[in-house]
């Protein structure tokens, strides 16, 4: 019996979404996994050289795996307005949305096996209407309906998973926004989905400074000794093995990524630089502590490339292959039972 195939939200039109979405089912089509567009059907049709010839109207997850061999299965929720390649337009917003809806609705209903979603621009969804920070936040809110989740970014390439403290927080007001219980919950979760989803039987946590040379006994910034090192020591209290916090420019190296399976970060650029400086073109976006599986292309939109055929779906093919595997070994234990 095949399995559900993904389902991939479209993202921003304009931007490079549904081009790599093309080119992700070329590169994929032959031995998956499989994977259904929800979008704008014309919209993928214009980003392919095949035009519509290499796409197939769906009407939902059962049909999509019947056709992915021979064509991108595309669950069509049309756009109310044409889209000009590279150039933004709150318009898109509802629909864009309305997609990503669908995709975890589909997702949690078991009827997709997990949400891929292709990158998003915020000006234009908070122009229309959209009031969550980014996709995360939003996935966390769709899918309250099945427990309260505190969702957890993490990024992974190769060897380098990072996790995130704080998200889309400006600089600025990340040292306020640091909460040892929140950074707690934050190892917690994430030690469960490299078990759960990584198959690491005893998951190995770093935790990395705020200030420079974290923080010199206090002279630097408080944070370590007030907030991160008791944050590390309850987890270890609790039975996750977490380092203390050490100081961010050393950690990230490959003797240092070989003594942790994940390392926290405090925010979003301490994280993200590392895996884009390892991999630019191949890390994934991983959104833990939801009950559904959700990665996505570790990048954006792409407005200066859209419509060019430049774009490289690299990203986006790991994003697809980790959600697929992750799917896997969710089902895993219900599948032995």
């Amino acid at each position: 019996m095949k399995r559900a195939p993904l389902a991939l939200s479209l993202g921003d039109p304009a931007g490079i979404g549904p081009e790599i979405a093309v080119k992700a089912w070329r590169a994929l089509r032959g031995a998956g996994p499989a994977f259904m567009a929800v979008g704008d059907f014309q919209t993928l049709a214009s980003s392919s050289p095949q035009g519509a010839s290499a796409l197939r109207r769906v009407t939902g997850p059962l049909e999509a795996t019947t056709v992915f061999e021979q064509a991108l299965p595309v669950l069509d929720i049309p756009l109310n307005s044409s889209v000009v390649s590279g150039h933004p337009d709150s318009a898109y917003g509802q629909s864009v949305i309305r997609w990503i809806e669908t995709a975890v609705g589909l997702a949690l209903s078991g009827e997709v096996s997990g949400v891929v979603t292709a990158p998003i621009a915020k000006a234009p969804l908070y122009a229309a209407g959209f009031r969550f920070p980014g996709h995360t936040e939003f996935l966390a809110e769709l899918t309250a309906a099945r427990g309260p989740h505190e969702p957890v970014m993490m990024l992974s390439s190769g060897d380098l998973r990072t996790v995130l403290a704080t998200i889309h927080v400006p600089v600025s007001g990340v040292p306020a926004a640091l909460d040892e219980g929140h950074i707690v919950r934050v190892g917690q979760i994430t030690a469960k989905a490299l078990r759960q989803d990584f198959g690491i039987a005893r998951p190995r946590l770093a935790m990395a400074a705020l200030n420079p040379h974290g923080g010199e006994t206090g002279t630097l910034g408080r944070e370590e000794i007030e907030i991160l090192r008791p944050a590390a020591q309850t987890l270890r209290a609790l039975g996750v093995d977490c380092a203390n916090p050490k100081p961010a420019d050393t950690l990230f190296h490959p003797e240092a990524r070989a003594t942790y399976d994940a390392v926290i970060c405090m925010y979003h650029d301490q994280a993200l630089i590392p895996v884009k400086m390892l991999d630019f073109w191949g890390g994934v976006n991983v959104t833990l502590g939801l009950p559904i599986v959700r990665t996505s292309p570790d990048h954006g939109v792409g407005f200066d490339i859209a419509g060019r055929g430049l774009a490289r779906a690299d990203s986006l093919i790991a994003a697809i292959r980790m959600a697929a595997d992750i799917a896997s070994r969710r089902s895993a234990p219900a599948q032995a039972a």
